[in-house]
């Protein structure tokens, strides 16, 4: 490589360090905080104080290796371009949406069936007295029916390419539908049938704003943007995503997870339930949303910071030429190859 195009290629060798050591940081975050609220690791801040333990150094030392591991395979990969590093992180977003999107549908799905089964009085001749017992304790339910429910979701992802956006968007219609007619016509309706529209619902507006955000359909005031040239537009999205949308995302993970009580770890630690009696055993998981909005959008920023600082640059691709963006096609091809598809 020429001197002229090692300092061509610099500003875009520093801005991929930075966004994928963005990454390592948040994948040793999530281990960390498991390991201190979940474990009673006492985390990297005791040694800011002169508390010095074998465990913090190796939490420490996690922070560390995940930053050195993100620094050397950009300098490994030097010939790799922005957009190409977009599209990969788009992908691996991709799949993390889908099998979110997955999972609560067979949880919601599952957990609505032993919620009916329950409220009906059924479900002891289903599944025997002891089981009963066992399905009325939120923690036993979470462990031993939702996350199984959850790793399914994730291995039935692997094997499909919708997203599902409007599949879900289309059940919380007939479940909301289904309450009205059963409130209306046959006067019935149980908590669990308004717990099954929150949480579906919940989990569409959430987990569709990576997507969102890819397809630039969030609400912006443009009244400037608009009328600015591609490599302005390129400079206030990278700006953009590093000062408004990074921040944002880390905000929410740090006050989500900053201890035992704090509003994301504090529900999904106690398989916190509603005060509906028979309800669905998931409002647990509604707080989860919010982690996964978080690490979703965090990830979906990056891939944008790598394709506005592209566009800020000159390089081929981008929003004027999507044939050409890979990026931009990463997300909308796992959504269109899976509707045209011959079998479908």
């Amino acid at each position: 490589m020429s001197n002229d195009e090692i300092t061509r290629h610099r500003p875009a060798l520093m801005m991929r360090i930075f966004g994928w050591t963005m990454l390592a940081t948040l994948f040793t975050y999530l281990v960390n905080n498991y390991l201190v609220l979940n474990n009673d690791f006492p985390g990297i801040l005791p040694l800011f104080n002169g508390q010095i333990t074998s465990l913090a150094l190796m939490q420490a030392g996690l922070y560390l290796a995940g930053l050195l591991a993100a620094i050397i395979y950009v300098l490994r990969s030097r010939t790799q371009t922005l957009r190409a590093d977009a599209s990969r992180i788009t992908r691996f977003n991709t799949y993390l949406i889908r099998a979110f999107f997955f999972a609560v549908l067979f949880v919601g799905l599952v957990d609505m069936a032993i919620s009916f089964l329950r409220v009906e009085d059924m479900l002891g001749a289903v599944v025997g007295e002891d089981l009963l017992k066992q399905l009325g304790r939120s923690t036993f339910r979470g462990l031993y029916v939702h996350y199984p429910l959850i790793a399914l979701g994730f291995f039935v992802a692997l094997f499909t390419r919708t997203l599902g956006f409007h599949w879900l968007a289309l059940l919380i219609v007939i479940a909301e539908l289904a309450i009205v007619i059963t409130r209306f016509v046959f006067s019935y309706e149980q908590a669990f049938m308004g717990d099954l529209v929150r949480f579906w619902y919940a989990a569409l507006f959430l987990f569709a704003s990576a997507y969102t955000l890819l397809e630039e359909g969030h609400v912006r005031v443009d009244v400037f943007y608009a009328g600015l040239s591609r490599r302005k537009k390129g400079t206030v999205n990278t700006l953009g995503a590093i000062f408004l949308g990074m921040t944002l995302c880390w905000t929410i993970l740090i006050l989500g997870f900053k201890g035992k009580a704090s509003i994301i770890y504090g529900p999904l630690s106690n398989f916190e339930v509603s005060q509906s009696g028979f309800g669905m055993y998931t409002k647990y998981l509604m707080a989860g949303f919010l982690a996964v909005f978080a690490v979703t959008m965090l990830i979906q920023f990056v891939s944008q910071m790598f394709d506005a600082q592209a566009d800020r640059r000159g390089d081929p691709g981008g929003r004027e030429d999507p044939m050409l963006d890979e990026s931009y096609n990463a997300m909308n091809d796992d959504t269109h190859d899976h509707v045209n598809s011959p079998s479908h």
